[in-house]
């Protein structure tokens, strides 16, 4: 996970188009539409940066055991392919690169900052990277090549000169080479396939335009504004475009390169879609949900710390299900969306209801209309055996619930090896409705300890400690309370505050999910917990304990589409000390 997340935030991180111009390079440089011009517009994945991502100060931001990616996780494994060697050489220098900034942009050429991009020219992607030494790139591979014994072969097209490492087996019907050539300052990667033509690797290396590419259309601006998100970096995954990929033998390049790898692979599993009922249909219904996009709302990095604040959002022009999925939307507590010093959060938005009525309107509309293409036909049959209705009956005794949020502040063990020593717990559960008071009377039919409490209506805490089967060691004196539209369970000083501030907070549809975590807050205790016991600590979580992250996500429907947000924070270890 760690590889995924540092990697694509260095290579691909947003990725993006803009007009910025390398002041600090020696040699020539091209401004990002020069690399647009050679990105097609029906490309079906998108990412680009476009303003300069400070990736120096981004590596310098991340804490010590988050950059010490596990490079003895191929020990046990039999490598004995000089292609497998290859490519773990590549990534043992790249973990070693991460010890800082300054050791990462020197280990392949790069500047502080740099942009990147990452496309599909069809099925074959690219990436391309910024950068200002390109002896670096070439020494970083010449030492890969002479651990492992897996060479390239130079080769040259229109006077660009590039490597080429085969990557299928000899005598293979099909041919893959991984293609790395360095113009301009640009470092591109690619693949050339006997599935695709020349035009596509001239097209990847920055030689032949594209037809119609991005920069002909308004798509980034588009996207930037419609969904308001930073002009700092800007990515998709085109639903209309991969719909007439499979709709179709030649609708786009893309449905091209798939035509050739079915026929060869003697594959038939596109056969029943690739008619004109079904591409129609399939258009009909990406004319609805035609991209998923992905900008920043917040980001800013220094060599202490980086913050990355994300939204990832399904496009939608389906009013009907917009609606309904907003109608069901729940609330979701400040304390669970805003919080910055907990160390654990998690709240659901339901307004029970809105549920079925809304959950009718979805089923009723995934009917509309009655599909002829098989696949769809299939789905739409099983849709009819069920009955959204049926949910009623289970939501009937939860009417009015709002929201259900957890948040846990702060906790200690004592003992891992007795957990029913909890030497101290700040916390609190809070459950949101209309009228929580008949929620609680409903809770009490099924809970006979609760049967005997009455809470009182201005909002005075009931201590629960001799009514819950609480161990008598556990340091725990938990209280409820009706606080406005919530009904709270909490324990602890912050829980207290918290519940209080409940009080005056309106219950209003503002949300579908959100959780939170604070890495080093969460495995601190246990693993002091584990070390007061005597046992030794697992090295993953003593990893963890030192992780300097903070993140969160969050779920919600607006009328651009469905909604995912994700917030991270970095702190390097001097941050802290």
């Amino acid at each position: 996970m760690k590889k995924v997340l540092i990697a694509g935030a260095v290579l691909a991180i947003g990725a993006s188009a803009g007009g910025y111009w390398y002041s600090q390079q020696a040699g020539p440089s091209v401004s990002s539409d020069d690399v647009l011009a050679y990105v097609p517009a029906d490309t079906a994945i998108f990412s680009a940066q476009l303003k300069p991502f400070p990736v120096k100060s981004y590596i310098n931001s991340l804490s010590s055991s988050y950059k010490s990616l596990p490079t003895d996780a191929f020990d046990e494994a039999d490598i004995s392919d000089p292609r497998g060697k290859f490519f773990l050489a590549l990534f043992n220098s790249y973990s070693a690169a991460l010890k800082d900034g300054q050791t990462f942009v020197d280990t392949f050429g790069l500047a502080d900052n740099l942009r990147s991009y990452f496309y599909t020219l069809g099925a074959v992607p690219v990436i391309k990277v910024e950068v200002s030494k390109s002896e670096a790139v070439w020494a970083w591979l010449d030492s890969a090549e002479q651990q492992s014994s897996f060479t390239h072969t130079k080769q040259n097209i229109k006077g660009i000169e590039y490597r080429a490492y085969t990557l299928n087996d000899e005598g293979d019907d099909e041919t893959a080479d991984l293609i790395v050539a360095i113009n301009n300052n640009m470092l591109t990667i690619t693949l050339n396939t006997s599935f695709n033509d020349q035009a596509v690797l001239e097209t990847a290396l920055g030689l032949l335009p594209a037809k119609q590419s991005i920069a002909d259309t308004t798509l980034i601006s588009d996207s930037l504004t419609k969904h308001g998100f930073l002009d700092d970096g800007i990515g998709f995954i085109n639903h209309q475009v991969i719909a007439k990929a499979m709709t179709t033998t030649d609708g786009n390049l893309l449905a091209k390169h798939l035509t050739k790898l079915v026929e060869k692979a003697n594959d038939q599993s596109l056969t029943e879609l690739r008619n004109a009922t079904c591409d129609q249909e399939f258009a009909s219904i990406t004319s609805n949900w035609p991209k998923t996009v992905v900008g920043f709302d917040h980001l800013s990095i220094s060599d202490q710390e980086s913050r990355f604040d994300a939204r990832m959002v399904v496009e939608s022009n389906n009013n009907v299900l917009l609606k309904a999925y907003q109608s069901m939307s729940g609330f979701i507590p400040s304390y669970a969306s805003k919080t910055e010093d907990a160390v654990f959060s998690m709240a659901y938005g339901i307004d029970v209801n809105q549920l079925v009525p809304s959950l009718l309107s979805v089923w009723e509309e995934m009917l509309q209309p009655s599909y002829q293409c098989a696949p769809l036909n299939q789905i739409q049959m099983a849709m009819q055996q069920q009955n959204p209705g049926m949910v009623g009956m289970m939501t009937g005794m939860a009417n009015g619930l709002k929201g259900i949020g957890i948040a846990v502040f702060n906790y200690q063990l004592a003992d891992i090896s007795q957990p029913e020593e909890l030497e101290s717990l700040d916390a609190i559960i809070s459950v949101s409705a209309d009228n929580p008071a008949v929620l609680f009377d409903i809770a009490k039919q099924f809970s006979p300890e609760l049967a005997s409490i009455t809470l009182p209506a201005d909002g005075s805490p009931v201590d629960l400690s001799g009514l819950l089967p609480i161990p008598p060691n556990m340091n725990i004196q938990p209280k409820l309370a009706l606080k406005g539209n919530h009904l709270v369970l909490f324990n602890g000083e912050r829980a207290a505050t918290v519940s209080e501030q409940l009080a005056s907070e309106p219950v209003q549809n503002n949300g579908l999910l959100s959780m939170y975590i604070d890495y080093q807050q969460m495995f601190e205790p246990i693993v002091s917990g584990i070390e007061l016991s005597g046992e030794e600590v697992p090295e993953e979580l003593l990893e963890l304990k030192d992780y300097r992250i903070k993140a969160q996500v969050n779920m919600q429907v607006n009328d651009q589409g469905i909604s995912f947000g994700s917030s991270m924070t970095s702190q390097a270890d001097s941050a802290v000390n």
